[in-house]
């Protein structure tokens, strides 16, 4: 992927702000049009189509921040928190990429299936950002030392797939409660 190019603050801001916006329709699964993206992020459609000239264009940035946002939350989260309840904050962060990604699934399959996204990249991303957890915890004794970071999102990925659609976030938080449990050390 090319470099960015150096923005002035307010285009910065701009863009910063489509992609929320983006992001944002995308996660309600309303399949928002360039229009309403637009709209939400409070610029006209020239602005968008200066930042993001194709749809295709757009959800490739959206799901490259997120999937780096995903990646830069686990800092965060272990510096505030434990790393077992680290683990389970991020779960939850790692759903509401996971729900961006259905709502833009059309556009992102063939993003895909023309390579402009490499479905392995997020595989490793995320895995990266498990394994960190889980390293920590294990430094800590927070977190079983065994456990495969591959393993675990496995199992999340597992529990998406299941609950595609799904509008039960009660029973999504029950299932990341149990993959966090089986995570925790042995008694």
């Amino acid at each position: 992927m090319a470099e960015e190019p150096r923005l002035r603050a307010d285009a910065r801001r701009n863009r910063d702000n489509l992609l929320h916006a983006a992001a944002a329709g995308f996660a309600a699964g309303d399949d928002p049009t360039l229009e309403k993206i637009a709209r939400d992020a409070g610029v006209g459609i020239g602005t968008l189509y200066r930042h993001f000239p194709t749809r295709e264009a757009l959800v490739e940035a959206v799901y490259r921040a997120e999937l780096t946002a995903v990646g830069e939350s686990v800092d965060d989260l272990l510096a505030t928190l434990a790393p077992a309840e680290a683990l389970r904050a991020w779960m939850d962060r790692y759903a509401e990429f996971v729900t961006t990604k259905r709502g833009m699934a059309d556009t992102f399959r063939a993003m895909v299936a023309d390579g402009t996204v490499a479905a392995p990249q997020t595989r490793e991303a995320i895995d990266g950002a498990v394994g960190r957890l889980l390293a920590a915890g294990a430094r800590t004794g927070d977190l079983r030392g065994d456990v495969d970071a591959d393993d675990v999102v496995t199992m999340l990925v597992g529990i998406f797939v299941a609950t595609q659609g799904s509008t039960d976030r009660v029973r999504l938080g029950r299932l990341l409660d149990l993959v966090a449990a089986a995570c925790a050390p042995r008694p």
